[in-house]
């Protein structure tokens, strides 16, 4: 599914530095949205606006129409999580706009606080889809790993022994990205959760970070040779813990774009043929021995041809790409969904009845044929074909071959429409 966009609100009184900020965000980050103000006047509107959700802010510490700090006071005052901009650099400031829970204290200077602050803007945002499970058996101690936490906007949960946390992490729909987790702890400790979660899980999977008042110097290589990503040593700073947080969420992402190079269309972010084959084997093998319908949907774009012929390939490109954004938005998070080649894509639905399938795939349709598409001068329409297939068949390749000969009816009867090939129904 397609995620919503996120707000990012820029105030500074240099309307050079406005225009930089928001051209390197638009570079760096998918889509965001950009709010700008050159007054403390100006960005109390964008803040007070009915309706509008502020994600992060990066804000001048000094304004022309207010006193040094008050737009960071009013800001943080209505939650905003806060990213400090100033010309000049102040130790004793900037540790005391941190004990108040800003984000960061960027010195303005050229191209390296533009980035830093961009860089800065990206890690928060991120956050908001990010999951941490925090687990330790002491109150006090488990409280300040998740003020820390939620100071930097993750999704937290918690747990109190590495049974309970073990029991979250096989049981819970949502995907943890990182756990934090105690040494020593009643009933399942932090050695036994890491082992028990590396039996399921690799590091590049799903990171553990250990912490723990252990002195012996053997411990974190310990700990490191049963699969743990990182340790660190109580008592904490702050700073360190987010140090280590951002190193090891940077790693994973890593791992994650290596994986999505050889498993997505470059185009269209989709993933390609050959991840759909490799995904799609497992799903099908899963529901035929549970005995469950699954549907297998083949789209095209009807006379693509024509579009390429009269508007050049770009723009032909972006009709492709548009047919990947619709579709994220309209499948579930569950759904798998490939480019297979040209204007063609696949998709696989799980635990779906016949019913909810028409009306998905009609209302897609639909979708398509109403949306128009303004690129420069141009307005672009054009309709889709989707054939499926639902049901069971001997094989997933056999599926397939079902949606495609659907699609191939609707090609040759009038295109813009569907048609479901039922498949051995349970």
């Amino acid at each position: 599914m397609k995620k919503n966009k996120k707000t990012v609100l820029i105030v500074d009184d240099d309307k050079i530095i406005l225009d930089m900020l928001e051209e390197k965000l638009n570079t760096k980050i998918k889509n965001v949205k950009i709010l700008k103000a050159l007054t403390y006047k100006e960005a109390v509107k964008h803040i007070l606006k009915k309706g509008q959700v502020i994600n992060v802010a990066i804000l001048d510490l000094n304004l022309p129409d207010v006193k040094s700090g008050d737009i960071i006071k009013f800001a943080m005052g209505k939650g905003i999580p806060t990213i400090v901009l100033t010309g000049t650099f102040n130790e004793n400031l900037k540790q005391t706009l941190l004990k108040h829970n800003i984000l960061d204290y960027i010195v303005k200077g050229g191209k390296r606080g533009i980035n830093h602050a961009v860089n800065s803007v990206d890690r928060v945002l991120k956050n908001y889809d990010i999951n941490i499970l925090i687990v330790d058996d002491s109150a006090v101690q488990l409280s300040q790993a998740v003020n820390i936490l939620k100071k930097m906007k993750f999704n937290v949960i918690t747990a109190t022994n590495g049974i309970e946390a073990y029991g979250i992490i096989k049981n819970s729909d949502i995907k943890i990205s990182l756990v934090l987790t105690d040494f020593h702890m009643p009933k399942m400790d932090g050695m036994d959760l890491t082992l028990k979660i590396r039996e399921e899980y690799n590091k590049d999977e799903l990171g553990v970070i250990i912490i723990s008042s252990n002195n012996t110097p053997e411990i974190s290589t310990q700990f490191i040779s049963i699969g743990a990503n990182d340790f660190i040593n109580k008592p904490y700073s702050e700073i360190e813990v987010i140090t280590r947080i951002n190193s090891n969420l940077e790693l994973l992402e890593l791992f994650q774009k290596t994986k999505d190079m050889a498993n997505k269309d470059f185009m269209t972010g989709a993933y390609n043929r050959r991840f759909f084959f490799d995904s799609g084997q497992s799903i099908f093998g899963k529901a035929k021995r549970e005995k469950k319908d699954i549907a297998v949907a083949m789209f095209d774009i009807d006379k693509f041809k024509n579009i390429n012929d009269t508007y050049g390939h770009d723009v032909g490109d972006v009709a492709i790409i548009e047919v990947a954004n619709i579709l994220n938005e309209n499948l579930r998070d569950t759904d798998l969904m490939a480019r297979f080649g040209g204007e063609e894509f696949c998709v696989l639905l799980e635990d779906i009845s016949l019913e909810d399938v028409e009306i998905l795939f009609e209302k897609i349709r639909g979708i398509f044929e109403n949306n128009i598409i303004k690129i420069n001068d141009s307005e672009i329409k054009f309709t889709t074909s989707i054939g499926i297939c639902y049901g069971m068949e001997e094989d997933l390749e056999a599926m397939i071959k079902r949606s495609d000969d659907g699609l191939y009816y609707c090609k040759n009867n009038g295109r813009n429409q569907i048609a479901i090939n039922k498949a051995n129904i349970k």
